[in-house]
């Protein structure tokens, strides 16, 4: 967490991270982007998530590690005889 990409080129982002209520909420300072979760984790992750979501760098095919760490065998993760759905494109 507290990097992520513009243009290819990693740099330090600068994040808020406040409670409100039972609430914290997370905030890039650069992007503007700002996301909440009932823990300090998940408001990271769930910002990790919409800063990427904002900055176009999701979309990509998992990797055969990402797919590992997930419980998934990537020899067994096929479509089988079906096109995958169009949101996969």
């Amino acid at each position: 967490m507290a990097s992520s990409t513009r243009d290819g080129a990693p740099h330090e982002a600068e994040i808020r991270l406040w409670r409100e209520d039972d609430w914290w909420v997370a905030k890039d300072v650069e992007t503007g982007v700002t996301t909440q979760g009932q823990s300090r984790e998940a408001a990271l992750e769930n910002l990790d998530e919409a800063v990427a979501l904002h900055n176009d760098e999701v979309g990509r095919p998992p990797t055969d590690e990402e797919l590992r760490e997930m419980g998934i065998d990537p020899t067994d993760n096929t479509t089988g005889g079906q096109e995958p759905p169009d949101v996969l494109d």
